[in-house]
């Protein structure tokens, strides 16, 4: 009795576990390969011309639900054999006519193509739907055929072009991410080959190291972006350049906390459903991941805010503004060439952005601390984004030890950084003090069914807490009483900003053209726990001077859309601590 109760479990528990088989395999099959599964099917039903497939990418809506940004479609080619249709020579024009009155064709083109006898294959149209591809089946003309297709389609179109990026060949005959995410995360998106369909079991164990491991398997991206924000973020780039001219306009919107970015646009943009329409492929690469500029006086706020760590300023530290300032030969001005006053205080200073007034900050800390504190905010590093070709910054400036290059350096002049970058040296003001590393992707949804959520921790403290309050401060009263007088200050809410005015270097004849300017502008709030930074740039804006002209009402408009959309409470009433006594 004992042996026939034992066989009897273990009977049991091979029949519980061959069920748990079943469902595993019937919930792999349904829900994770049924697209694939679907796919198949129709690639069956009408012969193929190509079996292209590829992981998709994805927004997230600030309500955490994603929507396809990249992903892969199905339709169907029309095409003809031509040696077949040479018995249709006399009635050609009928042939015509009946696919016509299915799906609009070039009448001209058709007899070319119709007429190349000798070439078993033409190509009359693409990228029909399925019940077009029935009908033109159903008529049954010899030489006429229906194939299926499968393309990289990109439903936003414009939307996160630069960061999206697009699908080229990579030298020979095979699709690769050639820009932006598809190429950075080409490992995971590719699939190898047709055989998609591989055994679940088989894949599970063979991957169990790799999944354990967290390494790269074949999946979907899910991106941090959000598409009404960057929508937004981009009708604002395109109205700063169609106003003013410029020769391309950029921004970004990123979590100074996280490194979360939910928007990143330059303009002028690009379809990467039709890449074939640009003339110059300079317009793929992101300008503000790979190009360096001289940011002008943006910088002013890192320098305030060593300043302020290193105890040699505080806001109400006074200082004499002779107006113009000379260096190892080389003299410098304020942006109005003018003298300000005696007994200036810093906060006066950083409100009226006095170049005098920055390179006295620098005079305070010491050549040495100052270079070493800003290379603390990583500005001679790369950030790390999940982006191909980051550049790399020219700072060689704050190397030299020589008074002028460091007092330059303080108002932003003489070296040069990438717009990402700059986003994260800013950060670490209205963040508490912290490095974070800039990302456009939070999730890989691999395709066996796991996922990953990408790990992005917090970086080195570059300034304290009390400091990062303080600058914050001093930030916010830039914006309340100096900012176009004050006239752009929120009623309920802290903003901290500081715009940037830089001359364009003349890479041929040394120094800085007269008449080109790089705008910056970079704001964050709410000031003293703020949720977005949004930074904004504009290249060579014509007959306007300064940042303060062309994008505040953009950046102003981008932070009252962000407090609206997501229901950002007012903060007036939360007062920051007094720090500006500190010395």
């Amino acid at each position: 009795m004992l042996a026939q109760s034992n066989r009897l479990r273990v009977l049991t528990l091979l029949i519980i576990l061959f069920a748990l088989l079943l469902v595993g395999k019937l919930y792999f099959v349904q829900m994770i390969q049924g697209d694939e599964l679907k796919a198949r099917a129709e690639h069956q039903y009408v012969a193929g011309i190509n079996y292209f497939d590829r992981g998709s990418i994805y927004f997230t809506t600030k309500d955490k639900a994603i929507i396809p940004a990249a992903n892969v479609k199905l339709g169907f080619v029309l095409s003809i054999n031509p040696n077949k249709l040479i018995e249709y020579q006399e009635n050609l024009e009928d042939v015509y006519i009946k696919l016509n009155a299915i799906t609009p064709i070039d009448h001209d083109l058709f007899l070319i193509h119709a007429g190349k006898v000798g070439d078993p294959y033409e190509e009359i149209s693409k990228r029909l739907d399925q019940e077009t591809a029935e009908k033109i089946q159903a008529l049954k003309i010899p030489g006429v055929s229906v194939t299926s297709e499968r393309w990289r389609a990109y439903p936003g179109e414009t939307l996160a072009a630069h960061a999206i990026g697009l699908m080229g060949y990579d030298g020979g005959d095979t699709l690769a991410g050639r820009y932006g995410l598809e190429r950075y995360y080409e490992d995971t998106l590719r699939r190898e080959g047709d055989d998609v369909f591989v055994n679940f079991f088989a894949e599970i164990f063979s991957n169990l190291k790799s999944v354990v491991n967290n390494e790269s398997l074949e999946g979907d991206i899910v991106t941090t972006i959000e598409p009404s924000v960057q929508s937004f973020l981009q009708s604002e780039l395109e109205n700063v350049t169609s106003k003013y001219a410029s020769d391309f306009t950029g921004g970004i919107i990123i979590n100074p906390k996280t490194g979360e970015i939910y928007a990143m646009a330059m303009t002028p943009s690009f379809d990467p459903n039709a890449p074939q329409e640009q003339s110059n492929s300079a317009i793929f690469s992101n300008k503000l991941v790979e190009d360096r500029y001289e940011m002008g006086s943006i910088i002013k706020a890192l320098t305030y805010a060593i300043g302020v760590d290193t105890r040699a300023i505080n806001a109400r530290t006074t200082y004499n503004d002779p107006g113009c300032i000379t260096l190892n030969t080389k003299t410098f001005c304020n942006y109005d060439g003018v003298s300000h006053g005696t007994s200036l205080t810093m906060q006066f200073a950083l409100n009226k952005s006095l170049n005098t007034g920055a390179a006295f900050v620098v005079s305070k800390i010491g050549n040495t601390k100052f270079k070493d504190y800003m290379l603390k905010f990583g500005l001679d590093e790369k950030t790390g984004i999940d982006l191909p070709n980051e550049g790399g910054s020219l700072v060689s400036n704050l190397k030299t030890g020589r008074d002028l290059e460091l007092a330059q350096a303080s108002f932003g002049q003489g070296i040069a950084l990438t717009p990402v970058e700059t986003v994260r040296a800013l950060s670490v003001l209205g963040n508490g003090g912290t490095l974070i590393t800039p990302h456009l992707v939070k999730e890989v949804k691999y395709k066996i069914g796991t996922s990953n959520t990408l790990d992005y921790p917090e970086g080195e403290r570059v300034i304290s807490k009390e400091s990062s309050t303080e600058i914050s401060r001093m930030l916010t009263e830039v914006v309340d009483r100096s900012l176009r007088e004050g006239s752009m200050r929120l009623e309920n809410y802290n903003v901290a900003a500081k715009t940037g005015t830089a001359q364009v270097a003349n890479p041929s004849g040394g120094g800085y053209y007269d008449d080109r300017f790089l705008h910056s502008f970079f704001g964050y709030f709410p000031a003293y726990d703020p949720e977005f930074l949004v930074f904004l740039y504009t290249y060579h804006p014509k007959e306007i001077q300064f940042a303060s002209e062309t994008l505040t009402d953009s950046f102003f408009s981008m932070t009252k859309f962000l407090i609206n959309y997501y229901n950002i409470p007012p903060d007036r009433e939360v007062s920051p601590p007094d720090t500006t006594a500190r010395k």
